[in-house]
């Protein structure tokens, strides 16, 4: 059993168990979080919302909030002695799926 879900303008495949990284939430650790945009649910048989699936529901539980690895993004254009170097470290939110309904 899996569902599509729709989180912070992105869209996950997740399972029960399964620990996905989100945007940042801004919740406090152990607490619960309900995700209602779920696009498309296959409990055995397909469901595909237009555009949500009505009443499917898929909870979770997070885990912690953290930052990522830094990215460094390094532009060079050749022969002009123009050099760009630039990082940033992604805010994320750990959450366990613990429900598909």
């Amino acid at each position: 059993m899996y569902a599509i879900i729709k989180a912070s303008g992105q869209q996950f495949k997740v399972r029960e168990g399964d620990v996905i990284c989100f945007d940042k939430m801004g919740l406090e650790p152990k607490s619960e979080v309900e995700f209602t945009e779920v696009l498309a649910l296959d409990d055995g048989e397909l469901k595909i919302g237009t555009p949500y699936v009505e009443g499917a529901v898929v909870k979770g539980e997070v885990i912690n909030e953290g930052r990522d690895k830094k990215v460094i993004i390094f532009k060079k254009r050749r022969r002009k002695d123009s050099k760009l170097k630039r990082g940033f470290r992604r805010d994320f939110t750990r959450v366990r799926i613990t429900k598909i309904a």
